[in-house]
C-alpha cells in the first residue's frame, strides 16, 4: 500500500493547528485566572458596614471574686452572628480602657479564659474581650464538603478583619470602655489578621503582634510546611494566588503613627524568624521589637507556660506605657 506523500505533510499541519489551538486556550486561561484574581483581590475586604444595626444579645454573665464574665454576640462582617466573651474588673470606676484579643488558628474565644491568660489583663485594669473567628469555637462548619471549608479558610482573614472592626463598633458604644483606649492584643494568626484590623480601623490605639509573620513566601516556607512533601510547590501556588492579598506586610505600615510590639521567637518553626522579620521591617515607628528563646508558642502540650506568661506580661507593660497618654489625668 502506498502513502500520499501529502500525508506527512497533512499530519504535521494538524499537529501545528492543535498546538495553536492549546496555546490560544491556554492563553485565554491565564486571562481568566489573572481576572478572577484581580476581582477577588478587589473584593476580598468589602462588606464592612458600620451603619449596619448591631443586634447585639447578651446571653450569660457571671460575678467572680475579681472580675465580671460576660458573653455576648452581635452582628459581624457581612451580616454574620459573631460569638464573643469579655472579662473585666468587678469593681473599677470609670470607663475601662479594653484590648481585643484576636486569637490564633486553631483557638477560639475562650482559649484565653481557659488557661487563665486574660486575667493578667484584667489585674492590669483592662477589659478583655475576644471573639470566635469563622469556622472557629461556635462559628466551626456545619456542611464540611471539601469546597465549603476551602471557601471558608479563603474568607477567614476577611472576616477576622472585618469582625474585629465590628466589635470596634459595639465597643465604641458601651459607658463602660473608654472608647479613646481601645487596644488589639492577636497572636500568631490573629496577629497577621490583627496588624490588618488595626491598620483599617485607627480607633485601635495600639497593638502588640504576639509572634506573628509577613510575607507569604516566607510563611510558606517554615519548616512546618516540610510536611506538605512534593505537594509543597503546588500549596505554594494556590496559597499566593488566593492569600497574598491578605498579606500582612501590605498594610502594617498603616498602623503608624500609632505605636506597635512585635514579639516573636527566634526558633519558630510555624512563623519563622524570616517572616517575622518581614513583618517587623514593614512596620513603621514608633515601634518595638522584643525576641525571645524557643519555638512557637502553644506548640507543646504544656504550652510553654512560663514563657508565654513572659510574653503576656511584656505585651501588658507595653499597652500600659501606650495607654498612660490616654488617662484623664495624662500630662497634655
Amino acid at each position: 500500500m502506498s502513502v500520499s506523500p501529502s500525508t506527512p505533510n497533512r499530519r504535521l499541519r494538524l499537529l501545528r493547528h492543535g498546538g495553536r489551538i492549546l496555546g490560544a486556550l491556554g492563553a485565554v486561561g491565564l486571562l481568566v485566572l489573572i481576572g478572577l484574581k484581580w476581582y477577588l483581590d478587589a473584593t476580598y475586604f468589602q462588606g464592612y458596614d458600620p451603619s449596619a444595626p448591631l443586634q447585639v444579645e447578651i446571653t450569660e454573665e457571671k460575678l467572680e471574686a475579681d472580675y465580671r464574665w460576660t458573653r455576648f454576640y452581635y452582628r459581624g462582617f457581612r451580616e454574620d452572628r459573631v460569638p464573643a466573651v469579655m472579662v473585666a474588673p468587678r469593681a473599677a470606676g470609670g470607663p475601662l480602657p479594653c484590648v481585643v484579643f484576636v486569637h490564633g488558628i486553631g483557638n477560639d474565644k475562650e482559649f484565653m479564659h481557659r488557661h487563665g491568660l486574660d486575667l493578667p489583663f484584667v489585674k492590669a485594669g483592662f477589659a478583655f474581650v475576644c471573639f470566635d473567628q469563622l469556622t472557629r469555637g461556635e462559628r466551626k462548619l456545619h456542611r464540611k464538603s471539601s469546597w465549603a471549608e476551602a471557601e471558608a479558610f479563603r474568607v477567614r482573614a476577611a472576616y477576622t478583619v472585618g469582625d474585629v472592626r465590628r466589635l470596634m463598633d459595639y465597643l465604641s458604644t458601651r459607658s463602660d470602655i473608654a472608647t479613646n483606649r481601645i487596644y488589639l492584643c492577636g497572636a500568631s494568626y490573629g496577629a497577621i489578621t490583627g496588624s490588618t484590623a488595626t491598620a483599617f480601623d485607627s480607633r485601635i490605639r495600639a497593638a502588640t503582634l504576639v509572634y506573628g509573620g509577613g510575607n507569604l513566601w516566607r510563611l510558606l516556607s517554615a519548616e512546618a510546611a516540610d510536611e506538605l512533601g512534593q505537594w509543597r510547590l503546588p500549596a505554594y501556588l494556590v496559597g499566593w494566588y488566593f492569600g497574598s492579598v491578605f498579606d500582612p506586610i501590605k498594610y502594617v505600615g498603616r498602623i503608624a503613627p500609632r505605636p506597635v510590639l512585635l514579639q516573636n521567637g527566634k526558633a519558630d518553626t510555624v512563623v519563622s524568624p524570616a517572616a517575622a522579620r518581614a513583618l517587623q521591617e514593614a512596620a513603621r515607628e514608633p515601634k518595638k521589637i522584643i525576641w525571645y528563646e524557643g519555638d512557637h508558642l502553644g506548640k507543646t502540650s504544656e504550652l510553654d507556660q512560663d514563657l508565654v506568661v513572659r510574653v503576656v506580661m511584656d505585651a501588658i507593660k507595653f499597652l500600659q506605657e501606650v495607654d498612660a497618654q490616654y488617662q484623664p489625668n495624662a500630662a497634655p
